[in-house]
């Protein structure tokens, strides 16, 4: 799949914008703020219909402005030419449409057009709170099995109501049992394609670290859930005193998690900056080989501001990885210093395009 082209209207720092990409390698050399990184949400909102981070639609918005609008055209891997449309007016809904015609639900668009993203805020996959790695599991998940994502919803919308609930004191058990049964049919089937995710991805996030660290140190990532061992009812019933008390939810997949491992040890208490940095970038690109083999498309794959905290050897083994090969189709990679970019695209055989980013402006520098 390619993007080839994209028109962006008072999306944060980029007051207008019309960019021709090349259908391999783009890089963006800009200085920190001028809006390399923007370019890159841009794209993402295209594909994912939201935000990168959690932040709400809004912010996206040009400081002033109240119209967002960002347009573009993918090539898919059937050769077919699909314009998605973007955008809203604050204070009224968001609006998707796909060659014209307006989605009946967002939920629609999550998947057609995959998307791959490695960012500096990625080191909270490991760092951050669980909320972090289940958000990681059902983005991923969502793109490649639609009814995930409305599982997912109806899931949170029951414990939603059973929490309210427990806050009001409620202790009729027929009530309870309305939302329970709907949440137990819900939790076990996100579990059972959380496991099959993991384990479909552990040997690959496996490999690509080894290959990435030269083979330095061995990393695991599993899965930690409370449904491996007991029923979701089951897990209700033995805490539904201690819920009560705490008027809230206790144990279900909203507890999920995913544990990480360095050599035997925690990766969130021991691994240092580098080493994070390289785990996070092995998932990603793990996940990208998921997503390629599940849904049969080739992701977009966006590397942002990747050189930081890696040492050499790493950063080279890292450009080796997605450029040497056709696993990966078009890819877009930040940075600020021009000899990291002009390093990467010296002998490339493929096509590509180098552009300079100031103050939400793009301008050409050279094209292959």
């Amino acid at each position: 799949m390619i993007l080839k082209n994209i028109d962006i209207l008072n999306f944060k720092n980029i007051a207008s914008a019309t960019i021709e990409f090349s259908p391999g390698v783009n890089c963006l050399l800009g200085m920190n703020g001028m809006g390399k990184s923007n370019l890159l949400e841009a794209i993402h909102f295209l594909s994912m219909a939201r935000p990168m981070s959690s932040l709400p639609d809004s912010a996206l918005v040009r400081h002033g402005e109240d119209l967002l609008l960002v347009k573009g055209d993918f090539l898919t891997d059937c050769a077919l030419t699909d314009t998605i449309a973007c955008g809203f007016t604050k204070g009224k809904a968001k609006s998707l449409k796909r060659n014209g015609k307006e989605y009946h639900r967002l939920s629609e668009h999550i998947g057609r057009y995959p998307i791959v993203t490695v960012t500096p805020d990625d080191s909270q996959i490991i760092r951050g709170p669980g909320e972090e790695r289940r958000k990681l599991m059902d983005t991923v998940i969502s793109q490649a099995h639609p009814d995930y994502l409305n599982t997912l919803i109806r899931y949170n919308r029951a414990l939603e109501s059973r929490n309210k609930m427990l806050r009001s004191g409620v202790n009729d058990p027929i009530l309870f049992e309305s939302i329970e049964i709907g949440m137990e049919e819900a939790a076990l089937y996100i579990y059972t394609y959380r496991k099959e995710w993991v384990e479909k991805l552990a040997p690959k996030v496996e490999e690509c670290y080894a290959r990435l660290s030269g083979e330095r140190e061995a990393t695991s990532i599993t899965y930690s859930s409370k449904l491996a061992e007991k029923s979701l009812r089951e897990l209700f019933d033995e805490r539904r005193a201690k819920d009560l008390a705490l008027g809230h939810t206790s144990a279900g997949i909203h507890r999920d998690d995913l544990e990480t491992s360095l050599d035997g040890y925690s990766l969130r208490r021991l691994g240092s900056q580098g080493q994070v940095k390289t785990f996070t970038i092995a998932l990603r690109l793990a996940i990208f080989d998921y997503l390629k083999e599940a849904g049969g498309t080739t992701p977009l794959l966006l590397l942002d501001d990747i050189f930081d905290k890696l040492d050499a050897s790493r950063v080279e083994s890292i450009m080796h990885e997605v450029t040497s090969s056709d696993t990966f189709g078009q890819i877009f990679i930040t940075d600020t210093n021009r000899k990291h970019l002009d390093d990467i695209l010296t002998g490339m055989e493929g096509p590509y395009a180098l552009m300079n980013v100031a103050d939400g402006q793009f301008t050409p520098l050279s094209r292959q």
